[in-house]
């Protein structure tokens, strides 16, 4: 019978997120959602308790009563708050907000679930405590959700200003580089064509400055990939730091940087790029085995934007950098 199982399914989901050592076997979601088993196990058992309570006293419906529309309807919103619930204890670590989230789903999702329940099974009329089970979490859950919603609100802004010189204004994950994070060549191109326009059309000067590490593909050979990607994430915070609010920084490939420089012309430009450069030199990078420190170096080049495509711009910037290079290539 589907309720037998059902009711086997959700002790045994009780059993599992309750048990350290089941969670330690090496279940991929249980290992994700481990600081949060306590709060899945209560949940599953109240739905356990649920789903029990209603079998007792009530007996099952047959297929031809059933009214799929509300089935539907009603258990999918169930199952979508259970999906919600989850990508919150994946995605948040534990604090206040996910709390208030998660707690607050829960109740959604269990005053749906009795709200399904209801299609399958019939309850004597003199019963009313399903109308309680069944109204009184939802109030409850997005009362508790709006809560998590304007802390999670307050969360983003303070997240927000610190990724300011990262983002300018806007937020797509997937442009984002996974090593640094910094935003993508992709990324990079979508902020030059707005800033661009609003160069042009504000009639104020927009700069392009890069950076390369001289020399990266020898950290690579010496100390290895993750030594290297190390340096990359560290220069990245380091020119965050050095740059001014209005600025954005992005990773165009490998160990080379991109930065927009709006309302800024050449002559400034290089100025913060002299800036730059001598802040990568200052750096006193140590590798993680040996605690070496790495002497870093720099190549620098800045181009300002004439009334040209993005393409355009970056290829004019990859080529002043080649020049810049040059010398260094040369002495090498």
């Amino acid at each position: 019978m589907p309720f037998t199982l059902l009711v086997t399914l959700v002790s045994c989901a009780s059993v599992l997120l309750t048990d350290n050592q089941h969670i330690g076997s090496g279940l991929f979601m249980f290992r994700i959602i481990q600081p949060h088993r306590w709060k899945l196990a209560v949940l599953m058992i109240a739905a356990n308790l649920g789903l029990l309570a209603f079998l007792a006293f009530g007996t099952i419906k047959h297929v031809s009563e059933w009214q799929w529309l509300d089935i539907v309807g009603e258990g999918g919103s169930a199952l979508l708050s259970l999906v919600w619930l989850f990508l919150v204890f994946k995605s948040r670590p534990a604090g206040r907000v996910t709390n208030y989230l998660s707690v607050g789903l829960s109740c959604v999702f269990f005053s749906w679930w009795i709200d399904a329940l209801d299609e399958f099974i019939r309850l004597p009329a003199e019963i009313e405590w399903d109308h309680w089970l069944e109204s009184g979490p939802m109030p409850v859950g997005l009362i508790l959700l709006t809560l998590g919603i304007y802390h999670w609100h307050r969360e983003q802004l303070a997240i927000s200003a610190q990724m300011e010189k990262r983002e300018r204004g806007f937020r797509e994950h997937r442009l984002y580089d996974k090593l640094t994070p910094l935003g993508s060549a992709d990324y990079l191109k979508r902020q030059l064509i707005v800033s661009l326009e609003q160069s042009l059309c504000q009639q104020q000067p927009l700069s392009l400055l890069a950076l390369d590490l001289d020399g990266f593909s020898t950290i690579n050979n010496a100390f290895g990939h993750a030594e290297g990607d190390e340096v990359l994430s560290a220069i990245s915070h380091l020119l965050v730091l050095n740059l001014r609010r209005q600025d954005l920084l992005c990773r165009l490939a490998g160990d080379r940087f991109v930065v927009l420089l709006p309302n800024t012309g050449e002559s400034q430009a290089k100025l913060l790029a002299l800036e730059l450069q001598q802040a990568v030199a200052s750096l006193a990078h140590k590798t993680r085995q040996q605690g070496e420190r790495l002497h870093l170096s720099a190549s620098v080049a800045v181009v300002m934007a004439l009334n040209e495509t993005p393409d355009n711009l970056l290829r004019r910037l990859n080529l002043s950098l080649a020049r810049a290079r040059r010398p260094l290539t040369r002495t090498a």
